[in-house]
């Protein structure tokens, strides 16, 4: 795997309805993982926590979000999410962010899945997510 960055938006709780629609659309394969596959309680168990639509020279990636984002739904939809395998790289763009004044939303550690994953908001208020795969994956092998 190479860095690519990729698109995902998040629903106020209709992610799997959306990007079922997607598919419909682009074709492609598409992925769904709920909050219950990662044995995470404080959401809805069906809940989407992640999908994944690969289509033919594309990914578009969602999430639900049970919350309203900062700012209403107009804003914090729509995040730019590093996805790679490149640890010393990603982890510079994410330490560069910082250093510049973006803020933390999470910060780039281990997760459920095994990958690294951080989130950061730049002054302008555009959501840049970071995951790192772990050798062997989650997203490595997705």
């Amino acid at each position: 795997m190479s860095t690519s960055l990729v698109v995902y938006l998040s629903f106020a709780g209709s992610a799997r309805e959306a990007m079922t629609f997607y598919q419909s659309v682009f074709g492609g394969e598409l992925a769904l993982h709920t909050f219950a596959d990662f044995g995470m309680t404080d959401a809805p168990a069906e809940g989407v926590m992640h999908s994944e639509l690969r289509a033919d020279g594309f990914t578009v990636m969602g999430a639900d979000a049970f919350t309203e984002p900062a700012g209403g739904w107009g804003r914090g939809r729509i995040h730019a999410a590093f996805m790679s395998d490149e640890t010393e790289r990603v982890q510079g763009f994410y330490d560069r962010f910082v250093e510049r004044g973006a803020e933390i939303v999470a910060p780039l550690e281990k997760q459920v899945w095994g990958d690294l994953y951080g989130e950061l908001t730049d002054p302008w208020g555009v959501a840049w997510m970071f995951n790192i795969a772990a050798p062997g994956g989650w997203a490595e092998s997705s």
